[in-house]
């Protein structure tokens, strides 16, 4: 049972948060054709692709916590200091993305439609900012991954 649960886990890691990586990594560069000075309607329309992409699969990566919980409970792991330190780390990540990424991509979204050719003075959703936000989910995602693949003080010897 504890190879088929880690299997899950892993394989929602990759289906969900993946393609939440990428697209919300892609997303900023493309807000900025949509706000620049051509108003570039194919990236408007890059952009509701890819915030889709992100909302979608953050609701289908709820399973990577709760597989990741089961299997680490059927590993008896569950007071291990390298999964109590994953547990906050994800927990931001997904903070990062639902309390800044997906609204800051709502935000966007809206400004790029409502003023296609000329982008707001003071929003405080810029390109750059959602660029930082999603660095920072990034870095969050890479640091659980490293520890769930060393396990530090881990007797498998990997």
């Amino acid at each position: 049972m504890t190879k088929l649960l880690l299997s899950l886990h892993v394989l929602a890691a990759i289906v969900a948060v993946g393609p939440v990586t990428v697209a919300a990594s892609m997303f900023p560069a493309t807000l900025r054709r949509a706000l620049g000075d051509s108003g570039d309607a194919d990236a408007r329309a890059t952009l509701r692709m890819l915030h889709r992409i992100c909302r979608v699969y953050t609701g289908i990566g709820i399973a990577v916590p709760l597989f990741g919980f089961a299997t680490a409970s059927s590993l008896d792991v569950l007071g291990d200091t390298w999964l109590i330190t994953s547990i906050p780390l994800t927990a931001a990540a997904a903070g990062v993305l639902a309390l800044l990424i997906l609204p800051g991509q709502d935000r966007a979204l809206t400004e790029t439609t409502s003023t296609a050719s000329s982008p707001p003075a003071a929003t405080p959703w810029t390109p750059g900012r959602l660029a930082m936000a999603t660095g920072i989910f990034n870095l969050l995602w890479a640091t659980v991954t490293v520890l769930m693949i060393i396990r530090p003080g881990s007797t498998t010897g990997v």
